[in-house]
C-alpha cells in the first residue's frame, strides 16, 4: 500500500459522514486536528440536524446529499447554524463529492450505492478508505482493476488486520489468510433454532455495535462471506487460501499464515477506530486512536471452525467468488433485499440466505469481468427484482420469524 508524507495534514473527504464509520471518523479527526481535516462531507440527508453540526464543527467546504428530497431540511440546518458549505444534491452528487480535491476520500456509505463513488474516486487518483465493501464486491475486477497499487486501503477491522500482517513477508511468502467472525448473536444454534428468530434477536450483537443491515449480516454470516470476496479482491489471494475461523472476543481481528509455519496475528479491542484511523493515515499510525489490549488482567480468546451447516452464506459465497462476473454483485443485492423482508416481518431469518441462494442459482450474467458500471448494475436491478418477488410469496410464519426461541444454552448474551 502506498505511503504519503507523514508531516502533511491530510485532507478528507468523509462519504457517509452521519453513519456509525462516519461519525467515528469525525471523532479521529476531531481529536486530531494537526493531521486531519475534513474538507468536504456527504450523507443521505436523514439527519440534516447532524450533517449540518459537522459542517460548522469542520469547516467543511462543501455537503452532499444523495436524497433530494431532502435538501429543504438540510439546507435549513446549514443555515439555522450558520454553516457556509456549498450543498450539492442528486443521485451523482456524493460521486461528485468522492472526486474533490483531497489527500484521502473514506467511503462509508451503507450497500450499493456506494460503487459509483469509489469509481469516482479512484479515477481522480484519490487514496481510497473503502469501508464500503460492497462497491468492491460488486465492481469486482472493474474496481481492483482501475485502483494503483496501494490506492485503496481497507477499513474492515479484519482487512485492516490482514494489511498489517502481510508487512511481516514477502506476498510469495504468504500461505494463507485467516479471517475471523464473532459467530454474532447465534453461534451454537441450528438451523432449526434459527427458523423463529426475531429481529430484535439478530440485532443483538454480541461484541459489536453497528448499522441494522450489516448486524443482521453478522448474524446470518452474509457478512463473512462478503469479506470472504473482498479479501480475494484486495490482496489477491486465491479463494482456497483464505479461511474463516469463529473467534467469539473479537480480539484477534484476522491472521496470516507464511509459509514457515508462522501465523501472524493483529489484536485490539473491538474498536473500529484503531482501522479507521489507520486507513486515513496509512501506513502511520494515529496516536491514542483508541484503548490498547489490557494485558494486566487474563483473557481468554478462543477458536472454532465455522459451522456452515447452520450458516450457508460463506459457503455461498464463495462460490459467488469463484464465478466471479456479476454473480457477486446478485448476492450483494439480493442479501440486501432479503435482510430488508426479514425486518419487515416478510420472511423468516433463515429465508434470507435460502432466497439469496436460489437468485445467485438463477442468475445467468457474465462470468467473465463485468463489462462497465452498467452490466453491475443490471444485474444488481435483476437480482433485487427477483429477491422482491420470491419474498413477497413467503411469510414470516412459512419458516417463522413470528415467534422466539430461546436457543441453547451457549449463547453468549451482549
Amino acid at each position: 500500500m502506498q505511503a504519503t508524507s507523514a508531516e502533511h495534514q491530510r485532507d478528507v473527504v468523509l462519504l457517509g459522514s452521519t453513519g456509525s464509520i462516519g461519525t467515528q471518523a469525525a471523532d479521529i479527526v476531531r481529536r486530531n486536528p494537526s493531521k486531519f481535516r475534513l474538507v468536504a462531507l456527504a450523507a443521505g440527508g436523514g439527519n440534516p440536524e447532524l450533517l449540518a453540526s459537522q459542517a460548522l464543527e469542520f469547516g467543511s467546504e462543501v455537503v452532499a446529499v444523495a436524497d433530494e428530497s431532502a435538501v429543504p431540511n438540510v439546507r435549513a440546518a446549514l443555515q439555522a447554524v450558520r454553516a457556509p458549505a456549498k450543498l450539492l444534491a442528486g443521485p451523482q452528487a456524493v460521486a461528485e463529492l468522492a472526486a474533490w480535491p483531497a489527500d484521502v476520500v473514506l467511503n462509508a456509505v451503507t450497500g450499493a450505492v456506494g460503487l459509483a463513488a469509489t469509481l469516482s474516486a479512484l479515477d481522480a487518483g484519490r487514496v481510497l478508505a473503502l469501508a464500503n465493501k460492497e462497491s468492491l464486491i460488486m465492481g469486482g475486477e472493474l474496481v481492483s482493476g482501475r485502483a494503483s497499487p496501494g490506492q485503496i486501503v481497507p477499513v474492515d477491522s479484519e482487512h485492516s488486520a490482514i494489511a498489517q500482517c502481510l508487512r511481516s513477508g514477502e506476498p510469495d511468502e504468504v500461505r494463507k489468510l485467516v479471517l475471523t467472525a464473532s459467530g454474532g448473536p447465534f453461534l451454537g444454534w441450528t438451523a432449526e433454532q434459527m427458523v423463529n428468530v426475531t429481529p430484535e434477536q439478530a440485532l443483538a450483537h454480541p461484541t459489536w455495535h453497528m448499522g441494522p443491515v450489516i448486524t443482521v449480516n453478522s448474524a446470518t454470516l452474509v457478512n463473512k462471506g462478503l469479506e470472504l470476496i473482498e479479501a480475494h479482491l484486495l490482496f489477491g489471494v486465491p479463494f482456497d487460501a483464505i479461511d474463516v475461523v469463529v473467534h467469539r472476543q473479537s480480539v484477534i481481528h484476522s491472521m496470516v499464515e507464511f509459509t514457515d509455519g508462522s501465523t501472524i496475528a493483529q489484536a485490539s479491542p473491538p474498536d473500529m477506530r484503531i482501522p479507521i484511523a489507520l486507513s486515513l493515515a496509512w501506513p502511520r499510525r494515529v496516536a491514542g486512536a483508541a484503548s490498547p489490549v489490557d494485558w494486566t488482567s487474563a483473557h481468554t480468546w478462543t477458536f472454532e471452525p465455522l459451522d456452515t451447516g447452520a450458516f450457508p452464506a460463506v459457503a455461498l459465497a464463495r462460490q459467488v467468488g469463484i464465478t466471479g462476473g456479476t454473480a457477486p454483485a446478485a448476492y450483494n443485492a439480493a442479501n440486501e433485499e432479503c435482510v430488508a423482508a426479514f425486518m419487515a416481518g416478510a420472511i423468516p431469518f433463515t429465508g434470507i440466505v435460502r432466497t439469496v441462494a436460489q437468485v445467485v442459482s438463477e442468475h445467468g450474467g457474465s462470468q467473465g469481468p463485468a463489462s462497465g458500471i452498467d452490466e453491475i448494475l443490471a444485474a444488481d436491478t435483476w437480482a433485487r427484482t427477483r429477491a422482491r418477488e420470491l419474498t413477497s410469496t413467503q411469510t414470516a410464519t412459512a419458516g417463522g420469524s413470528g415467534g422466539r426461541s430461546s436457543g441453547p444454552a451457549r449463547r453468549a448474551s451482549r
